[in-house]
């Protein structure tokens, strides 16, 4: 009676490779490592029919047998609401990655005081054989735009790599008080932590310890009063890096709580007091070949500001 309840997992090519311990840990996030481990030493878990070890490595299309206390979990349907915010942050999607629009104050990941992330919503993605989407770059809370996430672990591979070896292009927009002179260039400078507040980055020193190269260029595409539209395009990838350089080059951005002290400057009738900092498009090599190339509408208060100021990305 209990063989009926038995149940046959076939290996997904995405899973190729991945030690079985491993494999069950995911596809089982509840269970105690202790209890998995017992059902492969008792031979209850088996591959394509045979005893396996903990660190027996799966191969695509194989079979493994799961006793009857073990059932794939169904997709996180209780996560209803997680997975219909999800879909209305969807601007692109394929069988390798979903592109998400981010709005503002949605963390990417987990921390200290952060109950509601990306990271964690994605569980209510998670399919029948326990695979949930990954990601594979971060943009700050209040940051709005793109954000790509991987659905399968190879395309995360792929597109992590991507954005190590800097193939990725990301461009974006900032409202910032002031103008930039000249009204476009590059910035380079070294960042570190500011050593009078961990919380926040710093311009430093070169040969401050632990500071780091980072540049960026920027293009002024319009200006309105005291205001500036810029696209800002980092050619590296640092903490708080396009804040830092605005406020460096001492144009920050409009509603940046770390980088731009608003004691004494009014913001303009209809602009909100947040941050103005849009990951407006993203191209990078598809981890199926050629390149991805997405847009992001620009998040309600930015839209909100760029009307109420008559700017135009066009100038």
């Amino acid at each position: 009676m209990a063989e009926a309840q038995v149940s046959h997992v076939e290996v997904d090519p995405d899973d190729a490779g991945m030690r079985l311990d491993r494999w069950l840990r995911r596809s089982f996030p509840d269970v105690p490592l202790g209890a998995l481990s017992k059902v492969v030493r008792t031979g209850q878990v088996r591959v394509d029919g045979a005893r396996a070890k903990l660190e027996t490595r799966l191969e695509a299309g194989q079979s493994v047998r799961l006793p009857p206390q073990m059932t794939m979990p169904p997709p996180a349907g209780s996560l209803g609401g997680d997975a219909a915010a999800l879909e209305a942050m969807v601007i692109y999607r394929d069988d390798a990655l979903v592109v998400l629009n981010k709005p503002y104050g949605l963390a990417v990941q987990g921390g200290s005081g952060v109950s509601r992330h990306v990271d964690g919503m994605l569980e209510a993605w998670r399919d029948r054989k326990g695979r949930k989407p990954r990601l594979v770059h971060r943009l700050d809370r209040d940051t709005t735009g793109v954000l790509v996430v991987a659905r399968t672990r190879s395309a995360a591979a792929d597109l992590a790599e991507g954005f190590r070896g800097r193939d990725a292009h990301k461009t974006y927009w900032a409202l910032v008080r002031g103008h930039p002179v000249p009204e476009e260039g590059k910035v380079s400078t070294w960042l570190g932590r500011d050593p009078n507040d961990s919380e926040k980055m710093a311009v430093l020193p070169q040969k401050t310890k632990e500071a780091v190269r980072a540049t960026s260029l920027y293009e002024t595409l319009d200006r309105s009063g005291q205001l500036s539209l810029l696209r800002l395009s980092p050619v590296t990838g640092r903490t708080h890096q396009l804040r830092v350089h605005c406020m460096h080059m001492g144009v920050p951005i409009i509603g940046d709580p770390k980088y731009f002290n608003i004691e004494n400057w009014a913001l303009p009738g209809g602009i909100q007091n947040r941050l103005h900092l849009h990951a407006r498009q993203i191209e990078l090599p598809h981890p199926d070949g050629g390149t991805l190339n997405v847009t992001a509408p620009v998040s309600p208060h930015f839209r909100q500001s760029l009307t109420v100021l008559g700017l135009s990305p066009d100038g």
